[in-house]
C-alpha cells in the first residue's frame, strides 16, 4: 500500500489485550496501533479519522496514567446517533483501538473478555464522547475541534470542480495533496494540542 509518509510519523497507541494473549494472537497480548491501521479500517484518511485516533489516544493516556491501557477494559459512549454525521466513523476507529463494540461485538468466553455492549450512542454527555474504565469507573469526556485547523483555501473550489466532473487530473492530484496536508497538520503538528482535543473530567 502506497501512502503518505506522514502516516508513519503519527503517534502510536500501544495496548494490552488479554483476549489476544489468551487465544494466542500475540504471545504477550501487546498490540501497537498506528494511524495506518485506522486508515485501513475506514478506507480513507481524513480529519475525522485523524481526530478519532487522537481522541482515543488522549483518553487512554488519561485513564491509564501509570500503565498500559487494557483493550476491552473501556466502555465508550457517544453523544450523537450512530448514523448522525461522522459519529459512526469515529466509533469505528475508537472500537478498533479500545475493542469496545455494540450489539454485534464479541460475547466473551466463559464470562470473560466480553466486548459486546461496550459502545453506546445517543447518550447524554457534556462532550462528543466519553470513555470509562470498567475496573475502577474512572472516566473522561472529550471533543474534537478540527475546524481550528483550517483547510487550504483552494480545497473547497477544487472539490466542487471534481464533484462537477470539471477538474483536470492535475487538479484532482492537487486536491488530494491539500487534503492530506491538513490531516498531517492535525495528526502531527497538533497531536497534543489541548485546543484541538478538549478534555472534560
Amino acid at each position: 500500500m502506497n501512502y503518505p509518509a506522514f502516516f508513519d510519523q503519527a503517534p502510536i497507541i500501544t495496548v494490552h489485550d488479554a483476549l489476544a494473549r489468551f487465544l494466542g494472537a500475540c504471545q504477550d497480548g501487546i498490540i501497537t496501533y498506528r494511524y495506518i491501521d485506522a486508515v485501513r479500517l475506514a478506507g480513507h484518511s481524513c480529519p475525522t479519522v485523524a481526530g478519532a485516533y487522537l481522541m482515543t489516544r488522549r483518553a487512554l493516556a488519561l485513564l491509564y496514567p501509570d500503565g498500559m491501557p487494557e483493550r476491552g477494559g473501556v466502555q465508550v459512549r457517544f453523544a450523537g446517533d450512530q448514523d448522525e454525521g461522522v459519529t459512526g466513523v469515529i466509533g469505528s476507529v475508537v472500537g478498533l483501538v479500545t475493542g469496545a463494540a455494540g450489539p454485534g461485538g464479541f460475547k466473551g468466553i466463559g464470562g470473560n473478555f466480553e466486548r459486546q455492549y461496550l459502545m453506546a450512542f445517543s447518550c447524554s454527555l457534556d462532550a462528543d464522547v466519553a470513555f470509562e474504565r470498567r475496573d475502577n469507573g474512572a472516566s473522561v469526556q472529550l471533543s474534537a475541534h478540527l475546524d481550528r485547523v483550517e483547510a487550504n483555501p483552494r480545497t473547497g473550489a477544487l472539490l466542487r470542480k471534481i464533484l462537477q466532473g470539471l477538474a483536470a487530473p492535475e487538479e484532482q492530484a492537487e486536491f488530494a495533496l491539500l487534503w492530506q496536508e491538513r490531516v498531517k497538520r492535525i495528526l502531527i503538528d497538533h497531536a497534543d494540542d489541548p485546543e484541538i482535543v478538549t478534555v472534560k473530567h
